[in-house]
């Protein structure tokens, strides 16, 4: 299956953004399901570095380990799930526009599905993240544009 794909302008440079967005202790304050977010290790953010995101589906929570595959500031990012039935993998990208005040961020979701997420990606959390993906960009944009 392709990619869920959303976009959205920022009024906020893309350096801006781009901090808020790699500072994964934000993930809650924007992102309807997620609960909790937990660093694995101490390291700075790197290519290699873990987070353990706790997401709210349905009635259950669900920890999920995820890795930076990717990281080049303050442009993109790319986040692999790598345990759990239902393993993410996240791309994302923040363009300059007009003067550089201003950014597009664009944000990928594809998912694989092992055991049972095979059967819960196409009923569940496909339909999910296709309603609440440009919720969560429409809250990042909020908290970003409000921000004092």
């Amino acid at each position: 299956m392709s990619a869920i794909k959303e976009s959205i302008d920022i009024a906020r440079s893309p350096e801006d953004v781009f901090a808020y967005l790699a500072d994964w202790s934000h993930l809650p304050e924007w992102q309807e399901s997620a609960v909790a977010v937990r660093p694995v290790g101490t390291e700075p953010t790197a290519v290699g570095s873990r987070i353990v995101v706790t997401r709210r589906m349905g009635h259950r929570e669900m920890p999920m380990t995820m890795e930076y595959t990717e990281l080049d500031p303050p442009r993109s990012w790319r986040v692999d799930g790598i345990d759990g039935p239902v393993r993410g993998h996240v791309r994302g990208t923040v363009e300059p526009i007009g003067d550089g005040t201003r950014s597009r961020v664009t944000m990928a979701l594809d998912f694989e599905g092992h055991g049972l997420g095979k059967v819960m990606l196409p009923l569940v959390v496909r339909p999910h993240v296709k309603k609440e993906l440009p919720r969560n960009e429409q809250k990042l944009k909020d908290v970003l544009e409000h921000e004092v």
